[in-house]
Parts: C-alpha cells; sequence; structure tokens
C-alpha cells in the first residue's frame, strides 16, 4: 500500500506554501509520496484526503488564531471526508514570535482530535531540534523564516516515520 501525506493550507503571499514545501520535502526523503493544496487556489480532493495516512495542516496566524479559510475548510468543507485513525500535524507561519502560533497550531489539533485523528507531536523525544506542536517560521525575526527551513524539512521526515512506525 502507498502511503501518503497530504498538506492543506492557505497562503497568501506565499510564505505558508513554501514552508508546506519544505515539510514535502522530508516526507519525500522517507518514500513517502505528498500533496498540497492551498486552500486559496484549490479545494482538497476528498478522495486524496480519504487515501492519505496523514494529514498536515497549515495556517498563517491571524488575531493568534488560525486562519479563517482553514477553519472554515476544518469544519465545514471537509464534514463529509473520513478522518478517523489519520496521523495529523500542523503548522504556522507568522510574522512575531509572540503572534500566536502556539494558539493556531493547537487549534487545528483540537479539531483532528474531534475528528478522531491521531496528532502527531515529536516533543523532545526525537531529540533537537525540539518541534513541539508543530513548527513555526516566522517573517519579521532577522533570518527565522529561512533558518527554519530545516526544521520544517525535519517535521516532515519524523512525520512520515510515524505514520511507517504506525503501519496507517
Amino acid at each position: 500500500m502507498n502511503k501518503n501525506v497530504v498538506i492543506v493550507c492557505y497562503s497568501l503571499s506565499g510564505h505558508t506554501l513554501d514552508m508546506a514545501g519544505e515539510i514535502k520535502k522530508g516526507i519525500a526523503s522517507e518514500g513517502l509520496s505528498c500533496s498540497i493544496f492551498n486552500l486559496k487556489e484549490e479545494m482538497p480532493e476528498r478522495r486524496a484526503v480519504e487515501d492519505a495516512s496523514g494529514i498536515i495542516v497549515g495556517t498563517p496566524v491571524y488575531l493568534a488564531s488560525a486562519f479563517w479559510q482553514v477553519k472554515k475548510w476544518l469544519e465545514e468543507d471537509s464534514l463529509p471526508f473520513r478522518f478517523a485513525g489519520k496521523l495529523g500535524g500542523a503548522f504556522a507561519t507568522a510574522h512575531y514570535a509572540q503572534g500566536g502560533a502556539d494558539s493556531a497550531i493547537m487549534e487545528i489539533l483540537g479539531q483532528m482530535l474531534v475528528k478522531g485523528m491521531l496528532a502527531y507531536s515529536g516533543g523532545s523525544a526525537c531529540g533537537l531540534p525540539f518541534i513541539h506542536h508543530g513548527p513555526v517560521a516566522l517573517d519579521r525575526e532577522g533570518n527565522h523564516f529561512d533558518g527554519s527551513r530545516e526544521m520544517f524539512r525535519i517535521f516532515g521526515s519524523r512525520f512520515a516515520l510515524k505514520i511507517k512506525e504506525l503501519g496507517i
């Protein structure tokens, strides 16, 4: 069975989509396939989501929350989809360290738990870099955005390894 991951995100400026691409590279490095759907341009195909072993949702942070289009997809547009038993993860892009990225990620992970998904966190168990809830890239904090690329690839790699470990 071909294991694959679907990344669903909303990207207006391109930052969130850029980091989705980094996660995809990490997933591919472990031999899994990955599709990215940017809600700004297209809705994820139901079959792609239901056939996926894992789903990662990415959001820009707006008022310390997930962007409304991401919440709408999770709360309304994907209601008929089957999520139960899949591995779920989340990531965010933000302007500042105290901009609410953790709140946005936890909001997404909470939705995933309600849908019967297994929420992924490498926490500190995987060693450095510690990625507790999900990776965050900040675009107005020095070189943090570009410096975060490797962390996003590592997150993708670890996520794929967990899918293999769980056999889903």
